[in-house]
């Protein structure tokens, strides 16, 4: 879990950064699901969310949420390092900004990483409370969180974003991705690596449901070797792919990933699974990927993913970031996109998740986009009293 030093003195664009956190709670919410998730390495037959929240000294607050939904018992283990190891490092200290907090949590945090042997945890609870913070002083300065981190100073902008239904799963995809045009969606990602047959059958019900002029991805999930990736690029590219996510290892050789950019004609799609400025930069200087997706729940929360988008626009990259869990990091996604703009857009999991719905506002998705609200920092207060049948802790 090598600790990421601060590049620039901040990714502010103006206001006041220094904070005191005396409070940290956690709530660990799951929900049963009548229709599991299913990827090519396992499902999700629940849907998890681990919030925290913080409290500042002059009683403001801040949300943010842990990406937590692989192993099935991984949000419990999350929820425990954020209790054992964070709140003791993070109360009590005066902090001068947001970047300064990750970064010492991080070099903190390191030798544990090491002889516990679980860096992705570790970095995934540092980038929840990165996401807490910002959004508290987000709220103190009275601002939009995609105002704060962008320094914009009309306050009148209702940015939009453009998003995509994630998550089709591989039995009967077409159903759902046809409620989604229903409801406004124009761009849609199917799950893949489920057999070549099968993917081309359910590519191909998309397509035919919602058309040519909508946007289909496909995401495998890591499912293939090189020589699988490749063969199952040419074959897919004539439902015209807008990209195609993680088809090998996300810790293959770039060589592997430039010959895969290459040797089929789809876009490539990568980041979710990436640590690191070094790697980050390292994929999107090169040629190998066109779409960049870090998640931030899962590594660098705001202070190290803006970075990341800027430098993915910086090299002319898409940018979108990937989410799926519940409410409060799907906002935190479309703050960071709406903060950074660029092309790309922001995932939203397709299939029903409860802590979703009933935790937090629902917003309209018009011919693709979403409008974000004028609320200060996130513009997302969790209804824990509307799900407390979910509440475990």
């Amino acid at each position: 879990m090598k600790s990421a030093r601060a590049e620039e003195p901040s990714v502010l664009g103006a206001g006041r950064q220094e904070f005191r956190v005396c409070a940290l709670d956690t709530f660990l919410l799951r929900a049963p699901v009548p229709t599991p998730v299913q990827t090519s390495f396992g499902m999700m037959d629940s849907r998890p969310s681990l919030l925290l929240r913080i409290q500042d000294d002059m009683d403001g607050v801040g949300w943010g949420e842990v990406w937590c939904n692989f192993p099935s018992m991984g949000a419990e283990h999350r929820a425990g390092l954020l209790n054992t190891y964070i709140k003791p490092m993070l109360i009590g200290k005066v902090w001068n900004r947001p970047e300064q907090c990750f970064d010492e949590l991080t070099r903190r945090l390191e030798i544990l990483a090491i002889q516990s042997g679980e860096p992705g945890p570790l970095r995934q609870v540092v980038a929840g409370v990165d996401m807490a913070v910002w959004d508290l002083l987000a709220r103190r300065a009275g601002q939009p969180l995609w105002q704060f981190l962008s320094g914009a100073t009309d306050a009148a902008i209702e940015p939009r974003v453009k998003v995509y239904a994630s998550g089709l799963n591989p039995t009967e995809p077409e159903e759902l991705a046809g409620a989604k045009y229903q409801e406004g969606y124009r761009a849609f990602k199917l799950k893949v690596g489920f057999g070549d047959q099968r993917d081309d059958d359910n590519l191909r019900a998309i397509r035919d449901v919602v058309g040519d002029e909508a946007a289909l991805m496909a995401d495998a999930n890591q499912a293939w070797t090189l020589a699988e990736a490749e063969r199952a690029g040419r074959n897919m590219a004539r439902y015209d792919l807008t990209w195609l996510e993680e088809p090998i290892r996300a810790d293959a050789p770039y060589e592997h990933w430039t010959q895969l950019a290459r040797r089929q004609p789809i876009k490539l799609a990568a980041g979710e699974n990436f640590a690191g400025m070094p790697q980050f930069h390292a994929f999107i200087a090169g040629g190998a990927i066109s779409v960049v997706q870090p998640d931030i729940g899962k590594w660098g929360g705001f202070s190290y993913c803006i970075r990341v988008a800027r430098d993915a626009v910086a090299h002319g990259k898409w940018f979108c970031p990937h989410w799926l869990g519940g409410g409060v990091g799907l906002a935190a996604a479309l703050h960071l996109k709406a903060a950074v703009g660029g092309e790309g857009c922001v995932e939203v999991d397709a299939n029903e998740n409860p802590l979703r719905e009933l935790m937090t506002a629902p917003f309209l998705v018009y011919d693709g986009y979403v409008s974000l609200a004028k609320q200060p920092g996130l513009g997302v207060v969790p209804d824990l009293t509307a799900c407390k049948e979910f509440l475990i802790t």
